[in-house]
């Protein structure tokens, strides 16, 4: 079916469908898809834009090739291909030495070694994760057995078959070389794992994805989840204070609740009160340990995001981040009020160090769901200002 056709018979899939329950998607707001969907067969504009933008990136994910940790030409210290490894992005090979060892640290600029797919694994997963959501929110809104069939071909190489599989763990992801083989940094690279891993829920009805997939999975995940959880990287990680500790907890937030550890995911984001938002937001809003970068603007948009995303998590079981406030004044909306200005249409000027380009429109996401959590107009005006918005798949996730 081409994209075309997919949308056109939109229409009359989701007149089909759309009173039926969606699977359970924790990365979108609860109830978000089933309204998206009944808004689309009522010829919601908007979100008609944000579905043809939809479908024109999974008919590009299905012509890739599904990537796989195995593509690497380098071997990871363990000799076996099988385990995911990546290299410290800001870090440099060292001028003073013959063999450029040990890397040294330059904070915000990218070393493009750490980008090559024929060195480590971190453009892959990234692809991986991407490509799994596309073409899961595309079958999901089309009915579309073909996209299906894409999202799983993806995961069973990255997942599941033998001889590309990942092996679960991350103990050699951003690697600083010469120093170490690997850190609990890298965890926040698997980021993608918890993406893909929600998104294939989605495709619980497809004859794609049968059963015993599913189930394989589950396994897979559950080993990566005591791995994460047990692991001296993984303590590593959630001891983290700034955006590594807060993506920690939406990775295994997400991974709990698709796999059916609700306490475990409960406590971690009532841990997130006092361990993330108490410690990382100051009363005014500002993220003093994003704020202490060279790309401060950057980091304080990232962290936000992953602040974002886990209280939406936390609607999905029952925990209520958005509204949560310490005595004196530490909350995600006060940290989401402070960037506001920053991220207008035209932009406050942003007077700290930002050594790299500013994407203000990354900002639309967040400023959509404060929208929601909130109930300000204030957010939306935001969103209103940029041009593009109609077609931005937050349309389809937090639906207004």
């Amino acid at each position: 079916m081409t994209r075309i056709t997919s949308i056109l018979a939109l229409a009359a899939f989701s007149a089909i469908t759309a009173a039926e329950p969606a699977p359970p998607y924790f990365s979108a707001r609860p109830g978000a898809l089933s309204t998206a969907k009944e808004r689309l067969a009522a010829g919601d504009k908007v979100l008609a834009k944000a579905l043809n933008k939809l479908i024109k990136d999974a008919d590009k994910a299905l012509v890739e090739a599904p990537p796989s940790v195995m593509s690497k030409d380098k071997l990871p210290p363990s000799g076996d291909k099988h385990d995911y490894m990546s290299l410290a992005p800001y870090f440099w090979p060292n001028p003073d030495t013959k063999d450029g060892l040990p890397y040294l640290r330059h904070d915000g600029k990218v070393n493009p070694e750490s980008r090559d797919p024929k060195a480590n694994d971190s453009p892959t997963i990234k692809i991986m994760g991407d490509n799994v959501e596309t073409l899961a929110l595309a079958y999901y809104f089309t009915g579309n057995e073909t996209y299906a069939e894409g999202a799983s071909k993806v995961a069973r190489v990255w997942f599941l078959d033998p001889a590309t599989r990942m092996n679960p763990h991350l103990k050699y992801a951003q690697a600083i070389m010469g120093v170490n083989d690997g850190r609990g940094t890298g965890i926040l690279e698997a980021l993608h794992i918890s993406v893909a891993a929600d998104a294939l829920g989605l495709l619980a009805e497809s004859k794609a994805w049968p059963k015993d997939d599913q189930k394989a999975l589950k396994e897979w995940l559950c080993t990566y989840h005591d791995w994460l959880i047990q692991s001296e990287p993984g303590k590593d990680e959630h001891r983290a204070k700034n955006n590594h500790g807060t993506f920690y907890d939406v990775q295994a937030v997400r991974i709990a609740l698709v796999i059916g550890r609700i306490e475990p995911a409960k406590r971690i984001l009532e841990e997130a009160k006092q361990h993330r938002i108490a410690v990382q937001i100051d009363p005014d809003g500002k993220q003093p340990l994003e704020l202490d970068r060279t790309t401060s603007f950057s980091y304080s948009r990232f962290n936000l995001f992953a602040l974002t995303e886990l209280a939406t998590l936390g609607e999905h079981a029952g925990v209520d981040l958005w509204n949560f406030s310490t005595e004196d004044g530490r909350s995600i909306r006060k940290a989401i009020d402070f960037m506001l200005p920053y991220a207008d249409v035209p932009p406050k000027p942003w007077t700290l160090p930002q050594i790299k380009d500013k994407h203000e429109s990354e900002f639309m996401p967040i400023f959509r769901q404060a929208t929601l959590a909130y109930g300000s107009d204030a957010y939306e005006a935001v969103i209103a200002k940029y041009e593009d918005s109609p077609s931005k798949r937050f349309q389809l996730l937090f639906v207004k």
